[in-house]
């Protein structure tokens, strides 16, 4: 028998985008609170439902594993949890509604919960974990254990007393991250997420975290698990996680899934010297910011560490748009960041962001402009997305009355009344897409005409689609012209 059986609701098949990208991710948070329930003495199991096809299959490990406690606990680092996707929420409820069927105290850690407590208390949760949870979930079961009844003590949860609910006060982040145990690689399987990713992109990537939180004060960005405070671990730490996981896992490449990627003083050139002290040979990417990425000196060592695709968020090629958003940062920095990034020899993508209360045709023009002229080598297009807790909900939360959530990553939904009908938004995705790509290709033919004897057979390839994005190009850019008229009002 377990004591303690840990899932979490993200199920690749159900979110297309991603089961065709072919890149899975571990579910890193949840294996962090199954390593830390682990080592206060507490038997613990996993249910991965990565690659699961049906929420209702976690019966057959509440049989096998009879646990008392069922902890759906979602991975905050991940911004496809943050996105609250209802396809995820719907069999979040079911195993809840399981797992309490079958006698098990359900409690519940997401971004998705800690929003709507209220109803997965409703189907089938015992206890949610509002917050940052691994010291929450480890005084919760404490006191389960000992049989307490008065749970009002314990800093970040809400439960049901009779016919109330209940809110403690939240809990003050971790600050000496140090002190966690390395997350539980050991209880995944991991040939499934290796099989995938040889297959999809010929090489096997995993995620890890150096920091949690983030300073800044973007007000679309939602944070309600780890907040504005930015804690870090140390670089000694890392390497000695990389070191152990590169036995164990033999992994080719990291994604460091931090929102801001080193930004305490001189962490990533002490992170450099110690990976190239150990001799660790990986290639990594990470997120920042075009500010940040101004100082030559991070840069420097992000190159000499082994970062190979620096993902910024950009967000859009209009100043105008970016202080609307509190963004911090301007289009000239995206520039001169872009330019640094590729100097290094790394290859720069961009966030891009549509949709933002008040763009007007002139910004999107100046976005894709942007992208046209400092060709990132990747580009995520998204239209802004209103969550509970940030200055952009509040301000477009009147709208959203009869839908509050994506039901997978794709959906590219406009929730809220805008400059175009939502219809609009969608094609825009689609256009700028294949302008994007046309731009790749003609830049490839302007390289080979320059030295071509140095291009490999893929920048050929490329070059010659030019012509068939374009013509997408034009289809593409006619229908989003006939749907280019004000939303209704």
């Amino acid at each position: 028998m377990t004591q303690i059986l840990f899932s979490h609701s993200y199920f690749l098949r159900f979110d297309p985008k991603q089961w065709k990208a072919r890149q899975p991710y571990a579910p890193l948070g949840t294996l962090y609170a199954a390593a830390l329930m682990r080592e206060t003495g507490y038997s613990v199991a996993l249910y991965d439902t990565m690659f699961e096809t049906d929420p209702n299959n976690v019966t057959h490990q509440l049989n096998q594993h009879q646990p008392r406690y069922f902890v759906l606990y979602d991975d905050g680092f991940n911004y496809l949890t943050k996105m609250c996707l209802t396809n995820m929420r719907e069999a979040a409820f079911t195993m809840s509604r399981l797992a309490k069927a079958a006698g098990c105290t359900v409690i519940v850690s997401s971004s998705d919960s800690t929003d709507r407590y209220a109803e997965y208390l409703t189907e089938g949760a015992d206890f949610i974990l509002l917050g940052e949870a691994e010291m929450s979930l480890q005084e919760l079961v404490a006191a389960l254990e000992k049989g307490e009844t008065d749970f009002s003590h314990i800093q970040g949860i809400a439960y049901q007393k009779e016919a109330a609910i209940v809110t403690t006060p939240r809990r003050s982040v971790l600050k000496f991250l140090d002190g966690l145990p390395f997350p539980a690689w050991d209880i995944l399987d991991i040939t499934p997420y290796k099989k995938m990713w040889l297959s999809g992109s010929g090489y096997f990537s995993i995620n890890m975290a150096t920091t949690r939180g983030c300073p800044f004060k973007c007000n679309w960005c939602a944070k309600p698990i780890y907040g504005n405070r930015y804690n870090s671990r140390s670089p000694e730490n890392v390497v000695q996680e990389i070191k152990l996981l590169k036995e164990r896992l033999h992994f080719d490449h990291i994604w460091f899934c931090d929102d801001i990627f080193g930004l305490k003083p001189n962490w990533v050139n002490e992170f450099a010297n110690l990976v190239e002290q150990e001799n660790l040979h990986f290639k990594f990417k990470i997120q920042s910011r075009a500010d940040l990425l101004l100082q030559e000196n991070y840069v420097k060592a992000l190159a000499r560490a082994g970062c190979d695709n620096i993902w910024m968020g950009a967000e859009s090629g209009s100043q105008h748009i970016l202080d609307a958003m509190d963004k911090g940062t301007t289009v000239e920095q995206i520039y001169e960041a872009t330019r640094l990034i590729k100097s290094y020899g790394m290859r720069p993508s961009f966030f891009i962001q549509f949709g933002y209360i008040g763009e007007t045709k002139e910004d999107i023009a100046q976005t894709i402009e942007m992208i046209k002229i400092l060709l990132p080598d990747s580009i995520g297009i998204s239209v802004s997305y209103p969550l509970p807790g940030t200055g952009f909900y509040e301000k477009v939360k009147q709208d959203l009355k009869f839908k509050t959530n994506w039901t997978d990553s794709n959906e590219m939904a406009l929730m809220f009344k805008n400059t175009y009908q939502p219809a609009y938004y969608k094609q825009l995705y689609s256009y700028v897409h294949k302008v994007y790509n046309r731009h790749k290709s003609l830049h490839s033919i302007a390289q080979l005409r320059q030295h071509p004897g140095r291009l490999s057979g893929a920048h050929i390839k490329q070059a010659a689609k030019a012509v068939y994005y374009g013509i997408l190009s034009v289809l593409a850019q006619k229908k989003l012209q006939q749907l280019e008229h004000p939303a209704a009002t």
